[in-house]
């Protein structure tokens, strides 16, 4: 039984775009299933519109019940990002003309929600102490966390009120198949983007389907942008003439690797995320054309792009997110994966005349906690995690199977994070899962194509399918 968040803080105040945004703050267990073990503060801003009506003086301003607008609450993708706030956010204004309230929560671990960082972390004691830490920050607990913010928010609701309609992108997403796992009570209908989860398929088989993905995708930015073939093989071997630390980074431990480096390929399941590789490729080539070496503009840049130091769950949390509580492990499975099965990946193809040197896409490895600056003190933990096999389930099957909350879903086919087939097989398992299937639109479709997107799950929604 979840009890209510307490209420700690709601202050108001209105922004341009005529939206009434109210910051709250709740405080809940850190571990629902010991709450001895202390409490962490939830932070989650909302917005409903701020609306004059002509008979301004009339009681219908401070009557209560035309506030209990119907609560839309937000699920972040990562994991590990915090929200923008709503009057930044493409799809507000949608949502508040269907009618909702929208929160915006920051799950907990990010933003302002006791955000995670290798400083805030050691506070909590040695290597494995944070490593346990660690694991009450999966879905599990962050559905947790909205159960009891829904409970607090609507306690003065009438009961047809006290549900919340929720919406995921990507991991957000997959939080979502979590609350329908085991709190289908609190949910009125759920909207997906580009995050039907894997409810079987182990780790390794996750990432081997999104290997061949990525291989994909680079195949594409190279016909796309030719040139680059040679431009990255000079920036690769510029990064390793003295070995992996030949750039340093801000933050003193780190370095820019041509591994690192290559990571930038994470930009290619995104709308423009080409155009903002080649940007970068074109910007580092013309450095070394004129100079020789990387300007520190051109590094910082580099840096700016790459967001695994400033969230670090990312890295500590994305592969176990695929741990489904069956006694398995992630090992490294995106390190193992492209040792023995896409050795294509490898840097070795830097000397090769024809064949490309391939960007790696959403993938975790080992070296990135001996490169980026707050990653390297995290270097234990991250391992630790790699290697537990304890984690409790993210998805009841069964209850999906007989699933009764509505469920819309954009599924992309050509979506770089989620592997399509793995998603419509979840589809097919949810019942009552009404999946929108395109081939026009990537994993950021909701910010990048918000009106195409939003008509055609609200086609699905309202039934008017011909």
């Amino acid at each position: 039984m979840i009890q209510a968040a307490k209420i700690l803080e709601q202050r108001s105040h209105l922004v341009p775009g005529k939206l009434k945004i109210t910051e709250h703050f709740f405080e809940v267990p850190r571990d629902y299933s010991n709450p001895a073990s202390g409490t962490i503060q939830l932070f989650a801003r909302s917005a409903i519109k701020a609306e004059k009506p002509a008979d301004y003086d009339s009681k219908s301003e401070t009557d209560p019940k035309k506030k209990q607008l119907p609560w839309l609450l937000y699920l972040q993708g990562g994991p590990g990002f915090e929200c923008r706030s709503p009057q930044n956010v493409s799809w507000t204004q949608t949502m508040l003309d269907k009618g909702y309230q929208v929160l915006m929560l920051d799950q907990r671990g990010t933003g302002l929600s006791t955000a995670i960082s290798q400083s805030s972390l050691q506070l909590r004691g040695d290597e494995k102490v944070q490593a346990e830490y660690m694991k009450s920050f999966r879905a599990d607990s962050i559905v947790r966390d909205c159960e009891a913010i829904r409970k607090a928010l609507t306690a003065s609701y009438p009961a047809d009120k006290q549900k919340f309609s929720i919406m995921g992108q990507s991991f957000g997403g997959f939080c979502c198949t979590t609350y329908l796992s085991f709190y289908p009570e609190g949910v009125k209908e759920a909207f997906v983007f580009g995050g039907l989860p894997p409810l079987t398929a182990s780790v390794d088989e996750v990432y081997t389907r999104l290997y061949a993905g990525v291989k994909q995708r680079n195949e594409q930015y190279y016909t796309k942008y030719p040139e680059d073939v040679t431009r990255v093989k000079r920036i690769v071997k510029l990064l390793r003439r003295f070995g992996d630390t030949t750039v340093r980074v801000q933050g003193g431990e780190g370095y820019f690797s041509a591994r690192r480096f290559m990571q930038l390929g994470i930009y290619f399941g995104k709308h423009g995320g080409f155009d903002d590789v080649h940007n970068l490729v074109l910007r580092a080539d013309t450095d070394l054309t004129q100079f020789g070496h990387l300007t520190r503009p051109t590094v910082l840049a580099l840096e700016g792009a790459q967001s695994w130091d400033t969230n670090v769950i990312y890295a500590l949390l994305h592969e176990p997110l695929y741990c489904l509580g069956d006694g398995g492990k992630s090992g490294w499975s995106a390190e193992r994966m492209l040792q023995e099965k896409f050795p294509e990946f490898g840097l070795d193809k830097v000397d090769d005349e024809e064949e490309p040197v391939l960007f790696t896409g959403e993938m975790i490895y080992p070296f990135m906690f001996e490169c980026y600056p707050e990653l390297t003190k995290l270097k234990t933990v991250g391992h630790l995690l790699a290697e537990a096999n304890d984690w409790p389930k993210l998805y009841d099957e069964e209850q999906l199977r007989k699933n009764e909350v509505p469920m819309y879903a954009a599924v992309y086919m050509d979506d770089m994070y989620v592997d399509f087939n793995l998603s419509m097989e979840t589809a097919r398992t949810i019942k009552g899962c009404k999946p929108f299937v395109t081939n026009m639109m990537y994993h950021n479709g909701i910010s990048a194509k918000t009106d195409e997107v939003l008509k055609e799950m609200f086609v699905l929604r309202d039934d008017v399918i011909d």
